[in-house]
């Protein structure tokens, strides 16, 4: 079934994905949504220095809020600030260097910032898609590192201040190729089987789809939301999917295009309003699964996976504490 569900959602793709499908979709968007001030509020946002991450972060500050910039690169992470800053004249601009395929860095990081700062809204744009199987200092295979437990680690570890804030929010940038993955727990790493990096990252998309939705059932005061941007124009793009990009560049939506549903999901009333947990595509609710792709899970195997990411994560935090 693999080459219907692709076949299916690359059509789907070329109709709702690209700048086309955005600019259909955004006739019915409503500007007085995303138009609010949110000077008081704090989000973090992780891979904050370029595309979506930097996009997303430039129209919070924008409407005010203070901004935890999260990123792996110093000096790319400090040329974005000042950019941020200097275009939106918003100083409260927040840098935090952290490589989020490093468990143990992640939970270093979290339990600092618990103890320094509020947050009302976590971000979780920070991802990877590696071509080839690359491991990690730790020994993980890096796109899961990154884009699952990297994901899991942050907003674990962030719950306890998020508990504690008014209209707490979680986003998660995911992707549309999630629909043609069903979820494995049986080889979270990829380590068997020929390695081909742009279905691990729809894998870890599908991931992440679970993840939200068993958080939005334990924390019924934190609203969950995962989304998915389109086909945008981003470094991330270019250098992860060189063929795909050559074909489509005329294309691919804007950043800013890419980052509206992160926004729209942050910063508007609307968007609790609808259930949490809800996978999102241009501002609305939409399904997560494709017809007929049989790409849903049992429910075993998605606590299954939630019970082996504490597993790991609780074993990178007893490393961090040395």
């Amino acid at each position: 079934m693999s080459w219907y569900r692709n076949t299916v959602w690359f059509v789907k793709g070329l109709r709702e994905y690209t700048r086309g499908g955005y600019e259909s979709a955004s006739r019915h968007f409503n500007p007085a949504d995303v138009e609010v001030d949110v000077a008081g509020r704090s989000f973090l946002v992780t891979g904050a220095n370029s595309g979506i991450g930097k996009a997303t972060a430039k129209e919070i500050a924008r409407r005010g809020g203070t901004v935890h910039l999260v990123c792996r690169s110093k000096e790319r992470a400090e040329v974005a600030k000042e950019e941020i800053v200097t275009e939106m004249g918003n100083q409260n601009i927040i840098l935090h260097i952290v490589d989020i395929s490093n468990p143990k860095e992640i939970w270093k990081f979290a339990e600092k910032f618990r103890n320094e700062h509020k947050l009302n809204v976590l971000i979780n744009n920070a991802g990877c898609m590696v071509n080839n199987r690359e491991l990690t200092e730790d020994g993980l295979e890096k796109n899961f590192a990154t884009n699952t437990l990297g994901t899991y680690i942050m907003t674990t570890a962030l719950l306890p201040l998020l508990e504690k804030a008014a209209d707490a929010r979680v986003i998660t940038v995911s992707s549309g190729g999630m629909l043609v993955q069903k979820l494995n727990v049986s080889d979270l790493q990829s380590g068997s089987g020929p390695f081909d990096g742009t279905m691990v990252y729809a894998q870890n998309k599908r991931q992440q789809v679970v993840l939200t939705e068993q958080w939005a059932k334990a924390h019924r005061n934190i609203h969950f939301s995962v989304m998915h941007p389109g086909w945008a124009d981003t470094p991330a793009v270019r250098s992860s999917m060189p063929d795909f990009y050559k074909r489509m560049k005329n294309s691919l939506r804007t950043e800013a295009q890419g980052a509206d549903t992160v926004l729209w999901l942050a910063v508007s009333a609307e968007a609790t309003k609808l259930p949490s947990g809800s996978f999102f595509q241009d501002r609305q609710p939409v399904p997560t699964h494709l017809p007929l792709a049989y790409t849903h899970s049992p429910p075993e195997d998605e606590e299954k996976l939630m019970q082996m990411l504490e597993e790991f994560s609780q074993k990178f935090k007893s490393v961090s504490r040395g």
